[in-house]
This record gives structure tokens, sequence and C-alpha cells, in this order.
């Protein structure tokens, strides 16, 4: 008589609460290490697109001559084209991590320097300098950036009152950013009326947004500026991802809210200002880096702001190598692709994702 063997049967142990968060936490650093590659082959991509087509090792060739070569190629990669592309990176950085706060604060995913109207204030800001050298005559380079600054911290502020005198309601604080935005812009149209036709059209050219305008100066101090607010926000990663969690949660675990949402108020302006000061406005990168990041890991900010910055610098890549084989021959200012290329994604966005 033959005995049928059966095979023990394969216990299916269930996955504990730290198997699931140690799961997801590697999917969250599996997710950062593809958007790092991604952005390394995109920056190679962009140094090597331009009138003058370089292949990848011209360009790799380029950058081991260093700034002190005399070859063709060294000239066009690291006189031109490398302080736009690390524009880039300064740029798309400082709007994706300043578009995450702001949505996270305000709890709502359609707020962004651009929609609360910060970015318009700074162009007010840009705009005064260019035509009455405010705060510091004489000295473009240095009064621009800082008087874009001054002006979108002020826009912040205002925002941050009006919204707290209405008890600092998500819905509330979007329509007071609105509201804020064309102000700003018609103040920044009569100025331009008011103008020289040569002012105007330097006003006209930063309303564009344009890396045309890239330097190391500027690359310096945007960069500066990132790192400093990245490195002030990291020690509020736990009370923001608090707070996206709901305002009454954060209270609960003591935190000041009202105080936080001041402080990240006054970064997020000081980052606005950084990004769009040297090369003009630029819209949709704050708006939608935090989509991407959040799709991907979550509301945690320990990884959600990181992701979000290398997604606004992989949005900005991305546009200026558009912008460079659009029209052959031609850079089309890069605020224009961004704004063409983002009113789709976010349409995809809202009626996929809900």
């Amino acid at each position: 008589m033959l005995k049928t063997s059966v095979s023990p049967s394969v216990s299916n142990t269930p996955l504990t609460g730290q198997d699931v968060y140690t799961k997801i936490n590697r999917r969250r650093h599996l997710t950062i290490i593809v958007a790092l590659i991604s952005l390394g082959i995109g920056i190679l991509f962009d140094l090597a697109t331009g009138p003058a087509w370089l292949t990848i090792s011209e360009v790799i060739s380029a950058l081991r001559e260093g700034i002190n070569g005399e070859s063709i190629n060294q000239s066009i990669v690291w006189s031109i084209r490398l302080p736009m592309t690390i524009t880039c990176i300064c740029v798309g950085a400082g709007l994706g991590l300043a578009g995450t706060q702001m949505q996270t604060v305000l709890s709502n995913h359609l707020a962004s320097p651009y929609t609360l109207g910060i970015s318009s204030a700074a162009g007010f800001g840009a705009a005064i300098a260019y035509l009455t050298g405010f705060p510091i005559p004489n000295k473009a380079w240095l009064s621009v950036p800082l008087s874009a600054f001054i002006m979108s911290f002020a826009a912040a502020i205002s925002l941050y009152l009006l919204g707290k005198a209405k008890g600092m309601q998500a819905k509330t604080m979007v329509l007071f950013g609105i509201v804020i935005n064309f102000f700003f812009q018609a103040l920044k149209s009569l100025v331009q009326f008011r103008a020289s036709p040569e002012v105007s059209q330097q006003i006209v050219f930063w309303m564009f947004g344009s890396l045309l305008k890239s330097s190391w100066t500027g690359v310096i101090v945007s960069s500066s500026v990132f790192i400093l607010c990245a490195i002030i926000l990291s020690s509020y990663a736990w009370q923001l991802t608090a707070l996206s969690a709901g305002e009454e949660r954060a209270k609960s675990l003591g935190i000041k809210t009202d105080q936080l949402r001041l402080k990240v108020f006054v970064i997020g302006s000081l980052l606005t200002a950084g990004a769009v000061a040297f090369v003009g406005t630029i819209g949709f990168i704050g708006l939608l880096a935090p989509h991407c990041s959040r799709i991907l890991v979550g509301e945690d900010q320990r990884y959600m702001s990181p992701l979000s910055a290398l997604f606004g610098v992989l949005l900005m890549i991305c546009a200026s190598i558009i912008s460079k084989i659009v029209i052959p021959g031609a850079i089309v200012p890069i605020g224009i692709v961004t704004s063409i290329i983002g009113v789709p994604f976010l349409l995809y966005l809202i009626l996929k994702r809900s």
C-alpha cells in the first residue's frame, strides 16, 4: 500500500510593525538613490546640450580639465553651461523644498511660493531694484536679490498675519495668497509702466525666468541660502511631520503650531528669494515637486523634504534641456518651459490621483 507523503506546510509568519516600517524605509531609500542617479545623468545631458553640442565623453574630459583648462570645450562647460546647470540645481532644490513646507503648514496641496504670491512679491522687489537701485544703488547684482527677499519676506509676513486673523484656516490662507499674488503682479505692472524702455526690458526679461543670467556669484548666494535653510528646516522635521497629521494632534504633542508656521513662512520666503532672485520668476516647480515626492515616500519630512528638493532639481534640469533644444540655436527662457510642462503634469495629478 502506497503512502502519500504530505510536505509540511510552510507557516506564513505575519509581518510585525517593525518589519513593515523597515520595508517602507528601504523603499524610500531606494527611491532617493534612483532620484540621485537620474539627477547625475540629467546633469551630464544638460552640460552636453546647447547650440554647440558635446558628447558625454567630451563633457567629462572638459570637467576633468578644471577651471584653468585651455580647450574650447572646457571654456564652454566651465564658463557658460556649468553655472547654468548649478543654478538649476540651486533654484530647483530651493523651490521644491519651499513648496513642500508651505503645503505642509497650510495642509493644502495647492500651496506653493508661486500660488501664494511670494514669487510675485520677489518679482516686484526685483522690478523696484531695477528702477530705483533700492536698496544698494549701482550694485544690481546685490540690490536685485536683496530687494526680492525684502518683498517676498513682506508677502510671507502679510500672509501669516492675515491667516492668523482668520484662525489659520488652510483654505482662507490660500485665498489670501491669491489676493497677494494679484496685488504684487499689479504693482509690478505699474513699475514696468513707469520705467524707461531699457529698464522695462530688464524687468520683462526677469519675469520670464532665464538661465542666461546665471553666474558664479548667483550660484554662491543661492547655494548658501539653500544650505542654511535646509539645515534649519531639518531640525523641524518631526514637528512638520506631526503637523501634516493634523493640527490638533500636533498641539497634543506640545508643538506651538502658530510659531512653527511663522518660522516656516520666513524660511520659505528666504528660499524663494534665493532661488528666483538671480534667474527670475519660475512657476510650478514648488507645486509639482512636493506632489511627486508625496506620492513616492509619503508625508515623513525626513524623506519627503530631500526628495522634493531632488525632484525640483530634476524638473529644472529637464526644463533646461528642453529650453535648449526646442528652438535650434536659441535658448528659450526656462520660466516659459516650466509653465508649459507644469500645466499638463498638474492636470494629470488632479485627474488621475484626485
